[in-house]
């Protein structure tokens, strides 16, 4: 017999056909990542402003960590510092997310649009994943830096030069680059598994962490060789970005971000309230006119 005590259950609990169906992950090809590349760049070009205003954190970071590197003679810690970004860059790209989500159901997204992931009703799930990956970050600075240790001992590097000729012309330089890109494999591929589709995932279908993880591990295993392969797009362009000054990172990390936006589109099968592509209401604004598109009315005639 039912008491107001079990009512007040059921509102709580909902029944098994109320429950959000299992994302269904999908095969993708190789010619597919060109094309999420492409479209993230379209994101950008149309929403340049907003991309690097919400990624110039990055850039900054990086300089501040390479003058950090050089006042504290910790210049083994550089390259591992420069490849964290990627195990960072899922959870720092949530409002590149957001920005192409909108774009592809035809609005005109703004900056506070881009904030506006922060009332997301997933948010907290976002965050817990968020402080997963920064602990993988910190044991991975951890690690590279026992690497570092256990074959070059405690003893600084002199100078950039003095640095460079021991990693590039020694055994144990070699030893160092072997073993410590193999570690960082090893911890991008963790990265990768747990968070290749989770946050758009869990934007687009407020979905757990766990489901969004879980929907992640499964697009890997599906598609080894194509997840793979953007792996390696990613580090590759992280590396061209970090190249001069980390500068290139206000770039590059934006349309990497809203190109996972169109990754997560190819693997997970659309829900049922997925709207379909749609050109948005007004232009374009290119990339060529910023910073001039942080001011529209001084083109007002």
């Amino acid at each position: 017999m039912a008491t107001p005590y079990s009512d007040n259950i059921a509102k709580l609990v909902p029944d098994a056909s109320s429950q959000v169906a299992a994302p269904v992950i999908r095969d993708i090809h190789l010619s597919d990542l060109p094309e999420v590349l492409r479209r993230g760049w379209e994101d950008f070009k149309a929403v340049p402003s907003h991309a690097v205003i919400l990624c110039v954190i990055y850039p900054v970071l990086g300089i501040v960590i390479f003058r950090m590197v050089l006042g504290y003679s910790v210049l083994p810690l550089l390259f591992p510092l420069a490849a964290g970004f990627a195990l960072l860059g899922p959870f720092a790209a949530l409002g590149l997310y957001e920005l192409s989500r909108r774009r592809e159901r035809g609005e005109e997204p703004s900056a506070s649009d881009a904030m506006s992931v922060l009332r997301a009703p997933s948010i907290g799930a976002m965050f817990g994943l968020g402080a997963m990956l920064f602990t993988l970050f910190v044991v991975w600075i951890a690690v590279a830096d026992a690497i570092y240790i256990s074959i070059f001992g405690n003893a600084p590097a002199a100078s950039i030069p003095n640095f460079a000729t021991r990693v590039l012309t020694t055994p144990e330089g070699w030893t160092l680059i072997v073993v410590g890109c193999g570690v960082g494999f090893v911890f991008a591929l963790v990265a990768l598994c747990i968070s290749v589709v989770s946050f758009p995932l869990m934007l687009d279908r407020h979905a757990s962490a766990a489901d969004a993880i879980r929907a992640s591990g499964q697009a890997v295993l599906r598609n080894p060789v194509n997840m793979a392969a953007w792996g390696l797009i990613v580090a590759a362009l992280l590396v061209v970005g970090s190249l001069p000054a980390f500068v290139g990172l206000a770039v590059v990390l934006p349309v990497l971000g809203h190109a996972t936006w169109h990754l997560y589109r190819k693997v997970v099968e659309p829900g049922p309230s997925y709207q379909p592509d749609r050109p948005p209401r007004t232009g374009h604004r290119y990339a060529a006119d910023f910073p001039a598109n942080l001011f529209p009315w001084s083109r007002e005639k």
